[in-house]
């Protein structure tokens, strides 16, 4: 079968979506593996004072440790997302309808969990100009509340609509010729993975971890599917 036959959308008004859509999973790939080489070479602070010295230490890598990066990757997950509902839409219209929307509800979950990013960052300087116990006593409390929401329940939902997002179009890829069955069975397995948020203690962090290997395999022949679609829509 050749799939470089197939042509989506039937507008070519798409053409720009799906290279769009391509270009955004390349660069979500290596944005992943930078995100993912940080993590391991320089694990997170546990605490709010941590925090506060990583940011008077390094501003940039205190930055990157309250995942600046996965919030670029959440941006360029919209265009993904936008490029396989247009790809598989007309097969599979309300499935497709709906895990688009709770896709894009789940990156607005995750940029409304995210305040701590540069919150924590604002707060390390107050903290290292206050005068007193009690003034950084009241701003490590309010960064603690920033560690709340960073772990809280609007995270944990935009992470599991994540898994549930990808396993609705990979289900429909089964069932269509647009992308290849090895594409399809890489993104259920990605997408089941992605069901329990690294919040909930060791399994989640455990599942986060492996769902990292799927995700970089599944963007690679997503994205040279889009540029060929772009091509020949």
């Amino acid at each position: 079968m050749n799939q470089t036959a197939y042509t989506g959308a039937s507008n070519a008004d798409w053409k720009s979506l799906y290279k769009a859509g391509g270009v955004a999973a390349l660069l979500m790939f290596v944005l992943t593996l930078v995100q993912s080489f940080i993590f391991v070479t320089n694990p997170p602070p546990s605490t709010v004072l941590e925090f506060f010295m990583l940011f008077q230490k390094s501003p940039v890598l205190g930055l990157l440790s309250l995942d600046l990066l996965l919030i670029v990757i959440n941006i360029l997950l919209i265009p993904i997302y936008l490029a396989l509902y247009a790809a598989l839409y007309q097969y599979k219209k309300s499935p497709m309808t709906v895990a688009l929307v709770i896709g894009l509800v789940g990156t607005t979950l995750f940029f409304a969990s995210r305040e701590a990013t540069f919150g924590m960052l604002s707060l390390s300087n107050q903290y290292a100009a206050a005068s007193s116990d009690a003034e950084r006593a009241v701003l490590l409390a309010a960064g603690q509340a920033l560690l709340v929401i960073y772990n809280g329940t609007a995270f944990d939902l935009s992470y599991i609509f994540g898994g549930v997002i990808i396993l609705v179009f990979s289900v429909v890829m089964l069932q269509t010729s647009v992308f290849s069955k090895a594409t399809a069975y890489i993104g259920i397995a990605m997408g089941i993975l992605m069901l329990a948020p690294p919040t909930i203690g060791t399994i989640g962090m455990i599942l986060s971890l492996l769902s990292l290997i799927p995700t970089l395999i599944w963007l690679v022949p997503v994205a040279r599917r889009l540029f060929q679609l772009g091509r020949t829509s």
